[in-house]
């Protein structure tokens, strides 16, 4: 009697992985951008409400008619948390952020620092001790975001409301990383997604209501941002990110993503103008420095993958 052979996945191409790679990386740190252009014409809760309802039609559409959905109410629950978190807790915060003043470059940069909040608190509190070289890339990552804040700060750049909202961000997008590896470690990534979406929607399209009188301007850049978000930065980088996971590739790919604050900072120039300074660019590269010495760690590259939205 024969035994089954269990199918092994093929592994992208060198070519390919680069090319995927910078995929990611320009489509998160564009993100950023084209959310400076939304929050022109639409209030951050009602347009990322708007923006999740149409993602979440979308990718049931594309994907999660195919998916394998959780049995178990727990893991229901669980999914919807991790999304709020990671979704409506951190767009919600970085939206505000840049509306209230924050740069779409530093804003990237400071959002960047996730991997190192990460490996902290895991490192505290979970008793997953750091290596000396991600202790050490901590210290530089920090180092150097302070250092682009402590500039923009001197020239009256970034107010303190803008700084506590990506912070809340930050804290939302971490809390959603660590929620997810904890519980939703079995879960398919595209049921995953569309829950996420779906909570989503539902949380912030009321809270853009109430609090924001459902502002938004109905126009060709509303309709251009929302195509973007939708299409390329969501259906498009979860579907890539799917293939990869059953190739066994998504480390990988996912852990350049600290190269999107210069990609935020340069697009942010190209289209509005806001040249950053040659201290800006020392921080930006300080930081990305430590984040890579950190989430390049096999100590820090968790079993789990991260679904995080773009900006």
């Amino acid at each position: 009697m024969s035994t089954p052979h269990r199918a092994v996945p093929v592994a992208p191409s060198a070519s390919s992985r680069l090319a995927l790679s910078s995929y990611f990386v320009t489509v998160w740190g564009t993100g950023f951008v084209v959310t400076r252009v939304a929050l022109g014409y639409a209030a951050p809760f009602t347009y990322i409400g708007v923006r999740y309802a149409i993602a979440f039609v979308v990718a049931m559409l594309a994907f999660g008619l195919r998916a394998r959905w959780p049995t178990r109410r727990a893991e229901w629950g669980h999914i919807a948390i991790a999304g709020l978190l990671s979704h409506a807790g951190y767009l919600g915060g970085s939206h505000y952020a840049q509306r209230w003043g924050l740069s779409a470059g530093v804003t990237a940069l400071i959002l960047a620092l996730q991997p190192l909040l990460t490996a902290l608190v895991v490192s505290r509190w979970m008793h997953e001790a750091l290596s000396k070289l991600q202790m050490l890339g901590v210290a530089v990552g920090l180092g150097g975001v302070a250092l682009v804040v402590a500039h923009r700060v001197d020239g009256a750049a970034i107010a303190l409301p803008s700084l506590l909202a990506v912070a809340w961000a930050l804290a939302c997008v971490t809390g959603g990383t660590l929620y997810q590896r904890h519980y939703c470690a079995a879960v398919d990534l595209r049921s995953a997604v569309c829950i996420h979406f779906a909570v989503t929607a539902a949380v912030m399209l009321p809270l853009g209501a109430l609090f924001e009188g459902f502002a938004i301007t109905w126009n060709a850049q509303i309709a251009g941002t929302l195509l973007y978000h939708v299409v390329p930065a969501s259906i498009g980088a979860y579907t890539i990110l799917h293939l990869l996971l059953r190739r066994g590739e998504a480390t990988g790919v996912t852990s350049l993503l600290y190269l999107t604050p210069p990609v935020a900072a340069l697009v942010e120039w190209a289209v509005f103008g806001t040249a950053p300074t040659p201290t800006m660019w020392l921080g930006m590269a300080i930081a990305c420095v430590g984040v890579a010495m950190v989430s390049t760690s096999r100590a820090a590259q968790s079993k789990t993958p991260i679904i995080e939205e773009p900006s």
